[in-house]
């Protein structure tokens, strides 16, 4: 029994030497491949295979994806692994129409700035100039005709700055169709009335109202221009109550 058990185990050596260097074998491979991942990563991080090469910008409408990547400090010269997100998000929201920006990166090296701006409310216009107002109250730099938007209105020749902020927050809390349907404003002051404000419609009818309660007042604008007729036109006063007069002839 004693030399058969012998025979058994020296058939048995040269298996378990084999599967030690098998064993052996894979641990090699493994750290091999662990060093030279190793020395693949020190040479990515310190060349310029780490640099940002595509640098991404959604969500802006007016503001250029030019000035966003300017504001961002972000160039194909930044490292990719120096690129730090807070701090590139702080350096887009300083540009005074950005409400929030969302900075995404994605390995290798791509960089997404995704941005959202604050909505623009008017634009002041003084002569031929136009300068956008945002919902926050501030009057940006003098954009070209082109870039005046539609969906909101001009304010005509308004000089006073407090009369500007007060229509602004109206206008902000206006909705969206109605501020669409306007076309111009002009702040027209009276002794009985230092808030009077004069409103062209784009249906070419006028409304009479105060910047005051304007948001509120507006909103039933539609339903009662819906009750008038096409070739009626004139004065839709939204001061106090809700009337509308006819212009005369010669205003027509």
């Amino acid at each position: 029994m004693e030399k058969g058990k012998l025979i058994v185990l020296e058939d048995r050596v040269p298996k378990l030497q084999e599967q030690r260097k098998q064993k052996a074998n894979r641990r090699l491979i493994l750290y091999l491949s662990l060093f030279f991942i190793l020395i693949l990563f020190i040479v990515y991080s310190q060349s310029s295979l780490s640099n940002v090469s595509n640098i991404e910008v959604q969500g802006n409408k007016h503001v250029s994806d030019k000035d966003i990547v300017k504001a961002s400090g972000l160039s194909k010269k930044t490292s990719y692994w120096k690129a730090d997100a807070d701090q590139i998000q702080e350096k887009v929201e300083k540009n005074p129409e950005v409400k929030e920006a969302v900075i995404h990166k994605t390995f290798p090296n791509k960089v997404v700035i995704d941005v959202k701006e604050y909505a623009r409310i008017a634009y002041v216009t003084s002569g031929n100039k136009y300068f956008p107002v945002n919902e926050n109250g501030k009057v940006l730099k003098e954009v070209s005709a082109k870039k005046v938007s539609s969906e909101a209105p001009l304010l005509i020749d308004w000089k006073d700055g407090e009369a500007i902020q007060s229509m602004v927050q109206e206008l902000a809390k206006t909705p969206k169709s109605i501020k669409g349907a306007i076309s111009e404003i002009y702040y027209a002051p009276t002794k009985s009335e230092p808030l009077h404000i004069e409103v062209f419609m784009n249906d070419t009818r006028e409304v009479s109202g105060k910047i005051s309660n304007f948001s509120d007042k507006i909103v039933h604008y539609p339903a009662i221009a819906s009750k008038l007729s096409d070739d009626q036109k004139g004065i839709i006063d939204l001061e106090e109550g809700y009337a509308f007069k006819p212009y005369k002839k010669s205003k027509q």
